[in-house]
């Protein structure tokens, strides 16, 4: 009787121990993950969120090199609808990441919380001095694997008290 339960209480800890190594394995993992993907959702954004009217066709093709799935469909066709109004009132939109960070993270996929400046200078016709607008704002990079690197699969601007989908 002792040696059964001796027997069954060390199949116990050995089940319980294997099931604690696959979950380090997994949290490694996830830990390495964030950390590619935080370092590329730095890398990305500001390509991402900045445009100049002059270059605005190159510039989303840029952006859209970072993004995969629907997101990259958007910036395919951004510039066609972009374009025309930027050029109008000559718009170079620039953002400088000035924080980020993990929000959550699985091995496949990443959420990242940024934190952005944006500098925006527009001159429109019968302006002779551009204005210049600084605003603050934050924004959530979904990134995805893909290949050998990571990819943003969603891009949203968050303004006040946001939910994580």
């Amino acid at each position: 009787m002792l040696r059964a339960l001796t027997v069954l209480v060390a199949a116990g800890l050995a089940v319980a121990a294997v099931w604690l190594l696959l979950d380090l394995r997994r949290l490694q993992a996830a830990e390495r993950a964030s950390g590619e993907a935080l370092s590329a959702a730095r890398s990305y954004a500001p390509d991402m969120l900045s445009y100049d009217y002059r270059t605005i066709e190159r510039d989303m093709l840029r952006a859209g090199a970072h993004a995969t799935g629907q997101l990259a469909e958007h910036y395919r066709t951004l510039a066609a609808t972009l374009g025309p109004q930027a050029r109008e009132r000559r718009t170079v939109q620039h953002a400088v990441v000035a924080a980020a960070g993990v929000e959550s993270a699985t091995p496949e996929e990443v959420r990242v919380l940024l934190f952005v400046n944006m500098v925006t200078t527009r001159s429109g016709p019968g302006q002779e001095e551009p204005k210049q607008q600084v605003s603050q704002g934050r924004a959530r990079l979904v990134m995805v694997t893909q290949g050998d690197g990571w990819r943003a699969s969603r891009l949203s601007t968050l303004l006040g008290d946001t939910p994580v989908p």
